[in-house]
């Protein structure tokens, strides 16, 4: 994860609040950080799912507070290998409990035959796939 910024510093990636139209908090969005020169920078692997949230807030939302981990499993999984209680755990580790977290889930889903949640289970299921997450991404 690590990346250059435009001045020819490394970035850091940490989860920051993101505001939009001044009346949303969108917490825990994993940002490319550079402490040389401030700039900051969405992390591209999270970008289409933030697309699509402030895709479904519109041009006026009104003044509310999201938590990006709930809909991202990047963003997820950032938040639970930085956790203090998860410090001495290996991040495969983590990945592979929720990996089959989100499984168990979906054997449920289906169960109760709840179209939208089985949705909801796969595409995050997807995330983590498409993203193939490894140590060296964390």
């Amino acid at each position: 994860m690590v990346k250059l910024c435009k001045c020819g510093k490394s970035m850091n990636i940490r989860l920051r609040t993101v505001i939009y139209q001044n009346k949303v908090e969108i917490d825990n969005v994993p940002i490319h950080s550079c402490d040389s020169c401030n700039r900051s920078e969405v992390f591209a692997e999270v970008k289409p799912e933030l697309t699509g949230l402030i895709g479904t807030l519109g041009g006026k939302p009104e003044k509310q507070q999201v938590n990006f981990n709930e809909i991202s499993e990047i963003a997820y999984l950032m938040m639970k290998v930085t956790e203090k209680k998860r410090a001495s755990d290996a991040i495969e580790v983590i990945i592979e409990e929720r990996i089959n977290e989100l499984l168990d889930l979906l054997l449920l889903a289906q169960s109760l035959q709840d179209g939208p949640w089985i949705e909801d289970l796969r595409k995050r299921l997807s995330q983590i796939a498409k993203h193939s997450l490894t140590v060296q991404d964390f």
